[in-house]
């Protein structure tokens, strides 16, 4: 799918945006694109603060002359946007591909309202053929691969250009695991990964988002509680 897509549905999203506003500012391809509009924006006089979901975000804002701030310092935010990897009709979502799952549930998590920029090859009928990233403690790796592979999992770790293992800005492990496409109940996985002794966090983000702006063609459709409008 085009740059150009990716475009449009930031462009949508960053109209959502009001002065005064405590923004989670996402991570990737389109969200970078949000960060750009969203610095114009700032250039021209609007007066808001952000907290990035990770170290790329952070240093983007940072030489685009955005206002970031923590969630120690801000912990209740007004406003969350960022992209996704796969979603489903439901607005169930499997995010992580870049590997900042853990911090960008928590920035969700402390947000009003969390919407999703995304291009039309993230929607899919049923999750799970992009490996759903899983952040772990080093020392589970073993264990977790067994326990996730009953789950019906290939199950990979996330490995560097080097070789080595990759590691999130956290300091943790990612294993990818490849379900199908067969997550046909995505909270019922999510509520059994959260169990799992090692997990510190998954990529299902499942009752989370309030709407998606999927761009697509010359257009804009927002997808909101099942419904879809332009």
């Amino acid at each position: 799918m085009s740059d150009e897509a990716k475009r449009m549905a930031a462009s949508a999203a960053v109209e959502l945006v009001q002065d005064g506003m405590r923004l989670g500012i996402g991570t990737g391809s389109t969200a970078d694109h949000f960060i750009h509009l969203l610095a114009q924006r700032v250039n021209a006089g609007m007066s808001i603060s952000g907290v990035a979901t990770s170290e790329h975000s952070a240093e983007l804002c940072h030489r685009l002359g955005i206002t970031l701030t923590s969630l120690d310092e801000t912990p209740n935010l007004d406003l969350a946007v960022d992209g996704a990897d796969e979603f489903d009709g439901a607005l169930n979502l499997i995010k992580g591909g870049g590997g900042a799952l853990l911090r960008e549930k928590i920035v969700a998590g402390a947000a009003a309202r969390f919407v999703v920029i995304a291009d039309a090859s993230k929607q899919v009928a049923v999750l799970g053929a992009f490996p759903l990233p899983i952040e772990i403690i080093p020392m589970a790796r073993q264990p977790l691969s067994l326990r996730l592979a009953d789950l019906g999992a290939a199950v990979t770790l996330r490995r560097t250009a080097g070789g080595e293992p990759f590691r999130s800005d956290e300091n943790h492990w990612i294993l990818d695991c490849a379900f199908g496409p067969s997550i046909m109940d995505p909270p019922s996985l999510a509520q059994t990964l959260s169990s799992l002794p090692g997990v510190v966090e998954h990529g299902l983000f499942c009752g989370m988002t309030e709407r998606i702006f999927l761009g697509s063609g010359d257009q804009v459709t927002v997808i909101a509680d099942g419904s879809i409008s332009d």
